[in-house]
């Protein structure tokens, strides 16, 4: 006999019982503004995080230690006011250390299901490149369909898992290059960069006051209020021009011969969100070609094994191959979805 682990709550149904639930722009702002404030001067990687984290795609950051990749992944966790848990990926680790076991429980007389870190809403895998393939497999099943199987028996993870996983892009020793299949689950590279000396000015100022209360800050979203916006970014409406857009361009990543693997159809649907999430955060009803092309180099990184400083041309050298749709996308007001700010 199995115990269950922790049940993720009803989220949608939380959220219909609370009367005053702020409209989904001022929380997006919120969120935004909670994310800026503990990673100064990067607002272009919060806006990729927040359209990762609204698109509903996990996310992997290739950059040097000690540049806030741990801190805004335990910001985000305190603002969606969910659990953090952080995965240290070392050599040793083993793929019940992630997913959980069953233990014998010699007074009961049966099995207990020992959750791990798996079971939280944010995961921080740091390091993940040092994980051996074995131990990366343990997250394929959790990061592409929420859910683990641990000894015949599925476990569900919590609908809002998100993964923030971290690598170094100059450190090869003891590590193990990521396989095509665990690339395939992010849906955007990023490089988070040194601050700008002002940013950093500050950073060293504000380390004198000895005030570090980004943990305790209370969340920005009320329970199960992300899910409902992930749900309005997924109504919006997407042109069959731009499908075809979009189509036609994983098409051109599927003949050029210096890509080893173009985007699989796992990567178009992520490319889909994440241009609705992107449209949401401009405060759209639709989907129109700048929001594809902005969301192209992350996407294109992860999915092209390219390197972050490299992913802007290899973006640019696919999106330069196929016509941009000309025709203004068509969307209905009356059944556009609660926009964002």
């Amino acid at each position: 006999m199995h115990s269950k682990p922790p049940a993720a709550t009803d989220p949608v149904g939380n959220l219909a019982a609370d009367a005053a639930v702020a409209p989904p722009g001022e929380r997006v702002a919120a969120l935004r503004a909670r994310l800026n404030g503990v990673l100064q001067g990067k607002q272009a990687v919060v806006e990729h995080v927040l359209t990762g984290l609204l698109a509903r795609g996990h996310i992997l950051l290739e950059d040097l230690p000690g540049l806030g990749k741990t801190t805004l992944a335990r910001a985000l966790a305190t603002a969606i006011g969910g659990r953090f848990a952080r995965l240290q990926c070392t050599p040793d680790l083993l793929p019940s250390d992630i997913t959980g076991f069953n233990l014998f429980n010699q007074k009961r007389r049966e099995f207990e299901f020992v959750p791990g870190p798996v079971f939280s809403d944010v995961l921080l895998a740091d390091e993940i490149n040092r994980a051996t393939p074995r131990a990366q497999s343990a997250l394929l099943e959790a990061m592409a369909e929420r859910q683990v199987t641990v000894d015949n028996q599925r476990y569900a993870l919590s609908p809002a898992f998100f993964v923030i996983a971290t690598q170094n892009p100059i450190e090869h020793h003891g590590t193990y290059p990521l396989p095509e299949a665990q690339l395939d689950r992010f849906a955007m590279k990023l490089s988070i960069g040194y601050p700008a000396p002002e940013d950093e000015v500050r950073m060293l100022a504000a380390d004198l006051t000895g005030d570090d209360s980004s943990d305790a800050a209370p969340p920005v979203l009320m329970p199960g209020e992300l899910l409902r916006l992930q749900a309005a970014v997924r109504r919006l409406t997407v042109a069959p021009a731009l499908q075809r857009y979009m189509v036609d361009l994983g098409a051109v990543t599927r003949a050029q011969p210096e890509f080893e693997c173009g985007l699989s159809p796992r990567a178009l649907l992520l490319w889909q969100r994440l241009a609705q999430a992107r449209a949401f955060l401009e405060g759209r009803s639709f989907v129109i070609p700048d929001d594809i092309q902005a969301v192209a180099a992350p996407l294109l990184g992860v999915h092209l094994a390219a390197l972050p400083a490299a992913a802007d041309a290899v973006a640019q050298q696919v999106l330069d191959q196929v016509p941009v749709p000309t025709a203004p996308p068509r969307h209905a007001a009356r059944d556009a979805p609660e926009r964002g700010p």
